[in-house]
């Protein structure tokens, strides 16, 4: 691998190296605002080094065509998601398989994830999502595996093993991406993207514990986080990235941004976009995500003294030994057959292991005076808007899932009960996602 990178970058030109550090998307399974622009046109100039947002092995062939055949050097691409919770075949979410215990069916549902993305044109996935929250106002804790370092810890060694295996040139493998380092549960108030102050203490035992989990079990990448941390932003923390992660931890894979969460340090008070692009740089991320920072505005940094030209090739390195660690190299389009695809994509095995997964996933937590299970008679009252709702049984962050496909509550009870039961159904209230007509109530 050392070999065949070095002569690789002994051809590569600045601009070529800082192109590698460039993640952006073109649409698709998009989870900010901000969508990237002349993607095509970058790609040929080798101004990108992966994409994510599109899915399908024709889609990705076609956009690895590009790379391989315009660019001058015929760097190969990587392909990521957002596979959280299965990929077509959707796993309860991970605050839902987390109260089963079970790290064997946890690290299965990572694996059955792996083997049907990879069919689907990809191989890096950004899961697991490891951070601890104790405040039930945070709105991402369904990502997560809840409150307890010691279970998040052993449910993201799972994961990663699950996703990665031992040998991820194989192509039913996915590059794990630990996120959101670090702390990023923590925020204040329950507040997305908000301050993270706490002791030492309580951040290596309650809440660091996790990320080095992974990292222990040899997770391919890691993800930094939007919320502060003693006062600097992750994504611009030299502590968090270097310190602790590279040096304490001995960390030696890729660190990518969040969504805009370079750029969004602009918004932190941390400078423009130059200042925020070596700033982060020089803490020790090495891939930008959405943001195109490092793309824009490190070769005018490197000309200011502000950001090594050292600093640049080792984080272009990073992310060339994964491409080669993913067999990208050898074979560009090894994640790109749509007979595999065909074939294992919600195949019944697959929807077995996630029936599976579900009931051990449930918690009784009382059945007072044995009401389960219920009787096939008499009068059964279903309530709420979710109950006869398809797209929600999928749960949150499931890019890939077709709920088309699912099955709501109520036509799951009205199958089971059979046809001597009375079934009531009303919605009992109102949901919307609509922004307007949520500001007027």
């Amino acid at each position: 691998m050392n070999a065949r990178i070095n002569e690789l970058m002994s051809k590569m030109t600045l601009d070529e190296k800082i192109g590698q550090l460039n993640l952006v998307t073109p649409g698709g399974a998009v989870t900010g605002a901000v969508v990237s622009k002349d993607v095509e046109t970058k790609i040929s100039k080798g101004q990108v080094g992966g994409l994510f947002g599109i899915i399908g092995p024709d889609k990705i062939r076609r956009a690895q065509e590009l790379a391989v055949n315009t660019s001058r050097l015929k760097i190969p691409l990587f392909f990521g998601s957002d596979v959280i919770h299965g990929h077509k075949t959707v796993f309860p979410i991970p605050l839902g398989l987390s109260c089963s215990w079970d790290m064997a069916l946890i690290e299965k549902s990572a694996r059955v994830a792996a083997v049907e993305a990879a069919a689907d044109g990809l191989n890096w996935t950004f899961s697991p999502m490891v951070d601890i929250s104790r405040d039930p106002r945070w709105g991402r804790i369904a990502e997560g595996s809840g409150e307890d370092p010691f279970l998040g810890s052993a449910i993201a060694q799972a994961m990663v093993k699950g996703y990665q295996q031992s040998d991820l040139s194989k192509d039913n493998t996915l590059a794990a991406c630990v996120k959101h380092y670090g702390l990023y549960g923590a925020s204040e108030g329950g507040r997305d993207y908000n301050t993270v102050d706490m002791s030492r203490v309580r951040m290596y035992n309650e809440y660091l514990p996790p990320y080095k989990a992974a990292v222990e079990a040899g997770v391919a990448s890691i993800m930094s986080s939007f919320n502060v941390v003693d006062g600097v932003p992750a994504t611009g923390n030299h502590w968090l990235l270097t310190d602790l992660l590279k040096r304490q931890w001995g960390f030696k894979g890729l660190v990518v941004s969040d969504y805009t969460s370079l750029s969004e340090m602009i918004n932190h008070g941390m400078g423009d976009l130059q200042t925020v692009s070596a700033l982060s740089m020089n803490a020790g991320l090495d891939m930008d995500m959405v943001s195109e920072g490092f793309l824009n505005t490190l070769k005018a940094s490197v000309n200011a003294g502000k950001v090594s030209v050292k600093r640049i090739e080792d984080a272009c390195r990073k992310i060339l030994e994964l491409k080669y660690r993913l067999g990208l190299f050898d074979d560009p389009y090894r994640y790109c057959s749509e007979e595999r695809a065909a074939k294992l994509l919600l195949s019944p095995e697959h929807r077995q292991a996630a029936r599976s997964a579900a009931a051990q996933s449930f918690v009784l937590l009382k059945n007072d005076q044995g009401v389960l299970p219920l009787a096939r008679k008499g009068t059964i009252a279903v309530v709420g808007p979710l109950a006869h709702s398809r797209r929600n049984m999928l749960g949150t962050w499931s890019v890939s899932g077709d709920h088309e496909k699912a099955v709501t509550v109520l036509e799951g009870i009205k199958a089971v009960a059979g046809p001597n039961v009375n079934i009531l159904y009303t919605k009992g209230a109102n949901l919307s996602d609509d922004t307007v007509f949520a500001k007027k109530v």
